[in-house]
């Protein structure tokens, strides 16, 4: 099959573009079409801000994390809830946009990938809610540590599909996902969770998950009448991070922070490479293939990173960092003690950093942390470890 590589679209300085075969571009080519042609439309704006605020719980709170602050000392930081949506993360926002995307473009049946669950979760919400076909991939190993999730999906009407190829995780639940809309394109959506795969994925997820970065700095302007010292997200593929970071990028002053575990350091030792029909920072093996990976949360265990965090990255306008999976853990418990609040394993990376970087900063100093879903998904994979 011919590759057809866009030069001129979807690209973040070297990164993005869509290596993709020439009939899964026609499909790209149309999803492109139809995003531009709705994304700026008033009903359907009007309508998405709708479920978001009936039906996803949005606008969510700017929480000051005062417990923590007093007990780091240094800078205040602020959560930002996405726990507190509908299904449990930022994952519904996108899901959302996307499934009233695939109701006018007349699809009925709609596929997704999964590695933590909640993208799983949310779209499987989402298709109930529209009356949709739903089926969910995802690898073998992450259906066993996320099995309340698949529970949730099974529950929601979603047929979930373990993918045992490879090492059963994110991964080679998004090459399933792709072979399968190469096979079923004529009557399938493709709900991509990430900000990652062929153009126009990557600007389409950022548009729906930019919302959290529009709520977060009209919030914290209200609350301390400037700007944060930095935005802090995990970054795995990148969607809760660019989301909330979106609103900030062109305030040259705000850091942007992303923070990846330490066992998949996509950013700090990633090269240019094409994953998954986009080209990015991606982890690769001595043969040139991508590395496997592993994180104790799920969400960040993949080898690339979504091509706009790779250009954030490369230009310098962003930063990325590491937490180890055993500074997660004690995160995820120090913020659960603190504030009451148990933070999904994933932001519990983000956590951890901003409790590191709080006490390098100054008292008049903000940090804004993106809590991109809460942990009751986590609390039998923890427990299970610290009994350990």
């Amino acid at each position: 099959m011919e590759t057809v590589s866009l030069e001129s679209k979807g690209y973040f300085g070297e990164f993005g573009g869509s290596f993709v075969p020439g009939d899964l571009q026609q499909v790209m080519n149309q999803l492109e079409e139809q995003f531009l042609r709705y994304k700026d439309d008033p009903e359907f704006i009007e309508e998405f801000n709708y479920y978001l605020k009936e039906y996803v719980g949005r606008e969510n709170p700017l929480t000051f994390a005062e417990n923590l602050t007093k007990q780091n000392g240094g800078a205040k930081i602020y959560l930002k809830r996405e726990d507190l949506n509908h299904t449990g993360a930022h994952k519904i926002n996108n899901a959302i946009g996307q499934i009233l995307l695939a109701k006018r473009m007349g699809a009925k049946r709609i596929i997704a990938e999964t590695g933590a669950g909640q993208h799983g979760v949310a779209t499987a919400t989402a298709c109930a809610m529209f009356g949709m076909e739903c089926i969910i991939y995802m690898g073998k190993l992450d259906t066993e540590r996320q099995a309340l999730n698949v529970f949730r999906m099974e529950l929601l009407g979603a047929k979930v599909v373990p993918v045992e190829k490879g090492q059963g995780r994110l991964k080679d639940a998004v090459d399933e996902a792709l072979g399968d809309l190469v096979q079923n394109y004529q009557n399938t959506f493709y709900l991509l969770g990430s900000a990652v795969g062929p153009h126009p994925y990557p600007t389409m997820v950022k548009h729906f998950q930019a919302i959290i970065s529009e709520e977060s700095k009209r919030q914290i302007l209200e609350k301390e009448g400037k700007l944060p010292t930095a935005v802090i997200a995990c970054t795995g593929g990148g969607s809760n991070a660019i989301g909330a970071f979106a609103h900030y990028i062109n305030e040259k002053d705000v850091r942007l922070i992303g923070v990846e575990p330490a066992e998949a350091p996509t950013m700090t030792e990633g090269v240019p490479a094409v994953i998954h029909g986009f080209k990015c920072l991606t982890l690769l093996d001595e043969l040139g293939e991508p590395k496997p990976t592993y994180s104790i949360a799920a969400g960040l265990d993949y080898p690339g990173v979504g091509p706009e965090h790779s250009h954030l990255k490369t230009s310098g306008r962003a930063e990325y960092v590491t937490i180890t999976g055993q500074e997660a853990l004690e995160a995820f418990q120090v913020l659960s003690k603190t504030e009451g609040i148990i933070p999904a394993l994933e932001s519990s990376h983000a956590v951890a950093y901003a409790i590191k970087l709080a006490k390098e900063l100054a008292a008049e100093d903000v940090l804004v942390v993106n809590l991109s879903g809460r942990g009751d998904k986590d609390v039998e994979q923890v427990f299970k470890m610290l009994k350990k």
